[in-house]
């Protein structure tokens, strides 16, 4: 099974993804998490340039295009190196973000459509869905205001800058917000839209029992 999860930096799905897989993996599942971008060493050089807030200034700006195909070449290794090698083990796959997250953030922030996004994903993740994708949606001021508050305490304790989206304006984010929910009420069979602002706790129990109700149990999971 693979699962994603999607939101906005700060709505707290990298802690909800973490909180999955320590709960199947103490149910006896198989479990490989990993992260677009990153994941793979060339993702994590990916994950490095595209998302320091120095790399505009570096390069000259990078332009909507080359940030998607950066995404997309990406999430290719990704597929190749991780997902699909783990999937044919038997694992369940845990992503923080896939093509979703390009179709909101290049398709609808940056303005280059969901059609062209969703042609990319086709070509070059040979239409690869997952099977179940966790969207959290809570409040958009809340959300901003918990990635950047992240972002500035990396940068002082690790001296990783990964502010660069974070950087944009509230309508860049409001755009990426719309674009969730229309997704959300495009594919509601895939995706579980969860919006309000409850306790880590109470979100973390809503995933697991939307996950478990689609696995069969685990009789003889196999390591991958």
């Amino acid at each position: 099974m693979f699962i994603t999860f999607e939101g906005l930096d700060g709505s707290g799905k990298s802690t909800q993804l973490r909180l999955l897989a320590g709960s199947l993996t103490t149910r006896g599942y198989p479990v490989v998490s990993t992260r677009n971008p990153g994941g793979t060493p060339l993702g994590d050089s990916i994950r490095a340039l595209i998302l320091d807030s120095r790399t505009d200034a570096a390069v000259g700006g990078i332009a909507p295009e080359t940030e998607m195909a950066l995404m997309f070449a990406d999430r290719a290794q990704s597929l190749h190196q991780i997902i699909r090698p783990a999937l044919a083990a038997g694992a369940i796959v845990l992503c923080d973000r896939y093509t979703d997250s390009s179709e909101a953030y290049q398709g609808a922030g940056r303005g280059l459509g969901p059609d062209r996004i969703l042609a990319m994903h086709r070509a070059v993740c040979h239409n690869q869905q997952p099977d179940l994708t966790i969207l959290l949606l809570p409040p958009l001021a809340a959300s901003l205001a918990r990635a950047r508050r992240r972002n500035e305490r990396h940068l002082r304790t690790r001296g990783t800058d990964e502010n660069r989206f974070e950087r944009e304006d509230d309508g860049f984010y409001a755009r990426i917000y719309d674009q969730y929910e229309t997704i959300a009420a495009r594919e509601p069979d895939r995706v579980l839209a969860l919006r309000d602002e409850a306790s880590i706790e109470r979100i973390a129990t809503t995933v697991l029992a939307a996950v478990l109700e689609r696995l069969p149990s685990p009789s003889a999971p196999r390591t991958p």
